[in-house]
């Protein structure tokens, strides 16, 4: 902690770019993202499909296919070390030891052809230099750390013998076992009944609050935020949108588009004849509109949205960390 009672950054993002080259053309999938994240915080990032969230999250672990995609500004500061500027060998060395991701689709991300106590185990293995029994045996260590029945035999079993749950139990295993000072954690309840969602999510919380860890939670889901987050990115087409508190950002929402995923969220402590849905569908990713590229949906559109990019900022008056990037931002506070 530092004098002022604020963790110091593990991890800092400033300004970053991601872009793809396709035949349809150039797609600017990530723009101008900056944010940081503490010892033991957790800060979510929120948004519709192809808001940039995942691609946001495979730039910080090196994992952006290349020729095709690339990173084209900005900086992803670790400790404050530049990860973008070692060698890729020592970039190697820090994802997976000192930051790690879980990854949306466990089925796809585990190998069928290997067993899980295998997969776990090479972590071990290829970082710790050990055997395959001593592996095998901290590989089964994890598989009951993180609650899942009879670990040392079903070490023994392949990702598809998994229910859906296990497997993301499997995922989350292979991610801490390093002990990683960073966790990204890429739509960890999808495709999961609620009460499984519920279980891996007082698992991560578990684990986070044992171990320290700050934790990245890729969501589309507001309701598991809710529960979970200390501070919000909003990210629509590639760009934040607004960020701030949890408190902040649900109880006061400074961007149109915050406001209209708020209001289609079923909400036990209001009536409503129906949920409210934002109007149009999110842009094609390889033509971004002009200006605000959430103009053609926003009810608070004037004249200068379809023109001018409007910029991140602060809102006087609530506190650091807490901004939007809209025209009408005092409007929108104004009216919500």
């Amino acid at each position: 902690m530092t004098t002022d009672g604020v963790s110091p950054a593990l991890l800092k993002l400033e300004n970053l770019s991601v872009e793809f080259r396709t035949l349809e053309g150039t797609v600017h999938a990530v723009t101008d993202v900056s944010y940081s994240i503490g010892k033991g915080e957790t800060v979510a990032i929120v948004g519709e499909s192809g808001s940039g969230k995942s691609v946001s999250a495979e730039a910080i672990m090196g994992i952006i296919e290349a020729p095709a995609g690339r990173i084209t500004r900005g900086s992803i500061k670790f400790q404050g070390t530049d990860l973008l500027s070692l060698p890729s060998a020592k970039r190697r060395a820090i994802n997976g030891e000192h930051i790690s991701m879980i990854f949306q689709d466990a089925l796809a991300a585990l190998n069928p052809s290997r067993t899980v106590g295998s997969q776990i185990g090479e972590m071990f293995r290829l970082h710790r230099g050990m055997g395959r029994r001593e592996s095998l045996k901290r590989a089964v260590e994890l598989m009951d750390r993180v609650k899942i029945p009879a670990a040392s035999r079903r070490a023994r079993d392949f990702p598809h013998e998994f229910s859906g749950g296990m497997r993301q139990r499997v995922m989350i295993a292979t991610a801490i076992a390093l002990d990683p000072e960073v966790l990204i954690a890429d739509e960890p309840t999808t495709a999961l009944d609620v009460t499984v969602q519920a279980q891996i999510m007082e698992l991560l919380a578990e684990l986070q609050t044992e171990r320290g860890m700050g934790l990245i939670l890729i969501s589309h889901d507001l309701g598991v935020v809710a529960e979970v987050a200390d501070r919000i990115l909003v990210m629509y087409a590639g760009r934040v949108m607004e960020q701030g508190s949890l408190r902040d950002i649900y109880r006061s929402p400074a961007h149109p588009y915050t406001i209209g995923l708020l209001g289609s969220v079923p909400r036990l402590d209001e009536k409503r004849d129906r949920l409210l849905a934002i109007e149009g569908a999110p842009p094609s990713p390889h033509s971004i509109p002009a200006g605000c590229s959430f103009h053609p949906r926003c009810p608070w559109s004037v004249a200068i949205c379809s023109k001018v990019v409007p910029e991140l900022e602060d809102l006087p008056g609530h506190g650091a960390g807490r901004s939007s990037a809209c025209h009408r931002k005092d409007d929108v506070i104004a009216d919500g």
